[in-house]
């Protein structure tokens, strides 16, 4: 079974940096790599950081968590420079990625993860 990982893009780095902290609390073992505004002080998203953000992450699996829909448009440039197997998920960043990282924690599949989060979906 490969190793399933979790990536975070804000349009802000303090969003960003509370997600992963949050999640850290429940779900120490799972692999989360955030990425938050163009630099620490100005909001936005970019590929570049979408990107490393994706290569620093040790999972070939990834589940993929945005806050707005910049965000999923560079998730998903730089889901094609990747060799990883990522899938973008349209549902409420913190509650979806919080959602995904504990039942990864607890040893749950994709599959059982997946049907949670369907629950959530949203249009952005």
């Amino acid at each position: 079974m490969k190793k399933t990982g979790i990536v975070i893009v804000s349009h802000v780095h303090e969003i960003a940096e509370g997600i992963h902290r949050l999640i850290q609390q429940a779900a120490a073992d799972v692999d989360v790599q955030v990425v938050g505004g163009i630099d620490q002080n100005e909001i936005g998203t970019n590929f570049d950081t979408a990107l490393a953000a994706i290569n620093k992450n040790t999972a070939e699996n990834l589940l993929a968590f945005y806050d707005l829909g910049s965000a999923k448009m560079n998730l998903e440039m730089a889901m094609e420079m990747s060799d990883k197997t990522i899938k973008i998920y349209d549902v409420p960043v913190v509650e979806g990625a919080y959602t995904a990282a504990t039942l990864l924690q607890a040893g749950v599949d994709q599959e059982n993860i997946e049907a949670q989060l369907e629950e959530m979906h949203m249009v952005k």
